[in-house]
């Protein structure tokens, strides 16, 4: 039918539909998130407290299995660098001691190799220095070289000794526990000094000289020690050890200690090679053995308080990890009962005003309407009420209330409006039908009037087209405002006369071709409604196929009622599109879709009438690649006709076939001749003569009288004009009227055979020039579209 969009154009949408997330999953994130935070956060800080109280474990066992044997070597490394200072100085029984010396280092350096086994830590320095002891053991031997270097060997391997202590078990990770262990770390740094003095003293040996190097070392030795013992040792000492650290200090040994100190800082001579020591030197020896071993103490002390500590740490950071995730997954439950409980009531809640809402939506507000535009009174009682709850649910229900309430009377006012508009509407659609049939009364009294005068009857003849045209879209608005067509039928029609009808409303009637059965019949309350339905399908099918093409209708009986197909030849139509129109033909579309398609009334006006029938409408493909129009009457609609019985005259307004347009005439011009039947498509074999025509009554102006049509069967096409009037017998109570027969009121010298019309000779057009021609009839289809849009209102 209207072809509005050809076929492959589709519209895509351009808007972006956004995601919408559900509110119970907002409510669920809502909780899934701190509650994943927190879960989170507790997971890494017990990892960390794990980790810390693993390392203190670890420290802790490394230090009992690798410490002490550690410290053994320090010690023993440091006796014989002593002895090999006094051996190299030419002391007495020095080479006894070195040996009982070295013999008590190696067995260290053997068990610290066999323990020191663990890759992530810092022993492989300690071990790597132990492999060059050999050498500077026979350095020492052969005193090869300067014996500074040699014992700088020595000092070297300590220092890496208590690196490791240092970097190993000094707890930097636990503030607690590095302050605890950084006494141990400076007793053994200052152990460290006292022993350097004491390997410088021996290199002294018997003759109680040192070189300007060796008093260096014993100075810088002396003042370390004694800033480790005053600002790195003594502060950070607990009670106990404080106390075991003053009965050290202040033992005879370490006075002695320190008078000898002070002595050689202050009692020593300066000779040319170097400085000589006083005579109170030679009481370090056994001092120093004495007050060693106490200091000793004091370290191992220290480092196994240290180690307490550590496993102590470590075990009440397992108890904080386990307190940690005991009181984390309390809270983690307390905040998953008060999501659940607070979601569920929640949703509850939006549960409830969901199903309201949906009911007033879907049940109450589309009945109001409807009552509405009945004209019916609304109980208010019906819709929702302002209750004025001060929460966001409540306030959500009124806010839906008042906008319920709000469309109500929108509602109320457009049903009044558009009540009053249905009314003027019809009033005028009234008044102006009443007109245009003045003007077709008017019209036939002309065309009787000056019918000798052919080219004004042609004129009238289109006059009287276009008034026609005019009565149905007058119709058309009478449709839409709700009014009903006036229907003057009190007879049942033929079927071949409704489409002979319909037809004859159409401005282009002879291109249609009308193939109907005639033994079914339409029942006189639905005549009008058919014919328009039928006639606006038809005039849309001329409209829009080409111009020389043929519009099939045909009818015939089917299982649901009466089938009327119409097929024309005209450009194809997307199947998006048919599905559009169908939907619009199958459901009255609301006026709100009128409203965007004003130039397309066609389809609303055949929909409203099928909606009224009770038919259905289907557009569809057909197989010439046009459109097919397919209406199915309900059988409510239809009645038997009797084939045998002649054709009467309905005393009612009529359409002349024989005229461009067709035109309703007034009750009043019905006459009472004799009826009469179309003369037969072909003409009767020569051995049976032709009937003479009846005689018809004619105008002044020499013209047949325009009279109501009767129903008559559908003739076939036929190729020369026919006779004007057959004569048929009929039943002599009831004379029948004559019927006009096409061709029989035009002059008398149109009646002349036409010429013979010249052969047609093959289409020679090229593919291009149908091509063009094809592309000009698109256009013109296009010229009509944009004709219609702009007449109408």
């Amino acid at each position: 039918m209207s072809p509005t969009e050809p076929e492959g154009i589709r519209r895509q949408s351009t808007t972006r539909r956004r995601r919408t997330v559900r509110l119970r999953t907002l409510l669920i994130w809502l909780a899934v998130v701190p509650t994943v935070a927190m879960g989170t956060q507790v997971t890494v800080t017990a990892q960390r407290l794990l980790a810390q109280s693993e390392k203190l474990r670890s420290d802790v066992a490394a230090a009992e299995q690798v410490g002490a044997p550690l410290y053994t070597l320090m010690v023993d490394m440091q006796a014989e660098r002593t002895a090999t200072a006094a051996r190299w100085a030419g002391s007495d029984n020095s080479e006894g001691e070195l040996r009982v010396r070295r013999e008590a280092t190696d067995l260290a350096a053997a068990e610290f190799r066999r323990l020191a086994v663990d890759p992530s830590r810092s022993f492989s320095e300690v071990t790597r220095q132990l492999e060059k002891l050999a050498e500077y053991r026979q350095r020492a031997d052969a005193r090869s070289g300067a014996a500074d270097s040699t014992l700088a060997y020595y000092s070297e391997v300590i220092g890496k000794v208590i690196q490791v202590y240092q970097q190993e078990f000094s707890h930097a990770e636990d503030a607690e526990l590095a302050q605890a262990s950084r006494p141990v770390v400076s007793m053994l740094q200052a152990t460290e000094m006292v022993a350097r003095e004491d390997t410088v003293l021996a290199l002294a040996g018997p003759s109680g000289e040192l070189t300007f190097v060796g008093y260096d070392q014993f100075v810088s030795a002396l003042g370390a020690q004694r800033y480790l013992h005053e600002a790195l040792i003594v502060p950070h000492l607990t009670a106990r050890d404080q106390r075991f650290y003053e009965r050290v200090v202040g033992s005879a040994d370490w006075q002695t200690k320190t008078r000898i100190e002070s002595a050689v800082l202050s009692g020593h001579k300066d000779i040319v090679t170097g400085i000589r020591l006083p005579a109170e030197v030679g009481g370090w020896s056994s001092a120093h053995a004495n007050f060693s071993v106490q200091m000793t103490t004091l370290n191992i002390d220290l480092a196994r308080s240290v180690l307490a500590r550590g496993e102590a740490k470590a075990g009440e950071l397992q108890t904080e990890v386990a307190w940690l995730i005991g009181g984390s997954a309390g809270g983690l439950l307390a905040v998953v009962v008060v999501v659940f409980f607070t979601t569920r009531s929640v949703l509850r809640r939006l549960n409830d005003l969901h199903e309201r809402t949906v009911t007033v939506a879907e049940e109450t507000l589309p009945d109001v309407v409807a009552r509405l535009q009945r004209g019916q009174s609304v109980d208010p009682d019906a819709l929702p009420a302002v209750t004025g709850d001060r929460d966001e649910v409540g306030r959500i229900s009124d806010a839906f209330a008042r906008a319920v309430e709000v469309s109500v009377d929108g509602h109320r006012r457009l049903a009044a409006e558009r009540h009053g508009f249905g009314l003027f509407a019809s009033g005028i659609a009234s008044r102006t039908g009443n007109l245009v049939s003045r003007q077709l009364s008017l019209t036939e009294d002309l065309q009787d009037t000056f019918g000798h005068d052919e080219a004004l009857l042609a004129e009238l003849m289109r006059a009287d087209q276009l008034t026609v045209g005019m009565r149905r879209q007058i119709e058309n608005l009478l449709i839409l405002a709700g009014g009903e067509v006036p229907d003057p039928h009190t007879e049942p029609m033929r079927v071949a006369d409704l489409l002979r009808e319909a037809a004859a409303e159409v401005e282009d009637f002879r291109r249609i071709e009308r193939q109907a059965l005639d033994e079914t019949s339409v029942e006189p309350s639905a005549i009008s409604q058919i014919s328009h339905l039928l006639a606006e399908l038809l005039d849309n099918a001329t409209r829009f196929s080409p111009p020389k093409s043929k519009v099939v209708i045909r009818a015939e009986l089917v299982t649901d009622g009466l089938s009327v197909e119409i097929e024309d030849r005209g450009p194809r139509v997307s199947p998006e599109r048919y599905e559009e129109m169908n939907g619009r033909l199958h459901e009255a579309p609301p006026y709100s879709v009128l409203a965007q398609n004003a130039h397309r009334l066609g389809l609303f006006v055949v929909g409203h009438l099928a909606d009224q029938l009770g038919a259905t409408v289907t557009l569809r493909r057909s197989v010439y690649g046009g459109t097919s129009a397919v209406v199915i009457l309900p059988r409510q609609l239809l009645v038997a006709s009797d084939p045998q019985a002649p054709r009467e005259i309905e005393p009612q307004p009529r359409v002349l076939e024989l005229l461009p347009a067709p035109t309703r005439a007034p009750a009043a011009s019905v006459s009472s001749e004799p009826a009469v039947r179309e003369a037969a498509a072909e003409p009767a074999p020569a051995t049976e003569p032709a009937p003479e025509p009846e005689p018809v009554v004619h105008t002044s102006a020499g013209l047949p009288s325009r009279r109501a049509k009767a129903p008559v069967a559908v003739a076939t096409a036929v190729s020369a004009p026919a006779p004007a009037l057959v004569p048929v017998p009929v039943p002599a109570a009831r004379p029948a009227l004559p019927e006009r027969v096409p061709q029989t009121h035009i002059a008398e010298q149109l009646r002349e055979p036409r010429a013979q019309e010249s052969v047609v000779r093959p289409d020679t057009a090229t593919p291009e020039e149908v091509a063009d021609a094809w592309a000009d009839y698109e256009q013109g289809t296009q010229t009509v579209e944009e004709e219609l849009r702009r007449d109408q209102p």
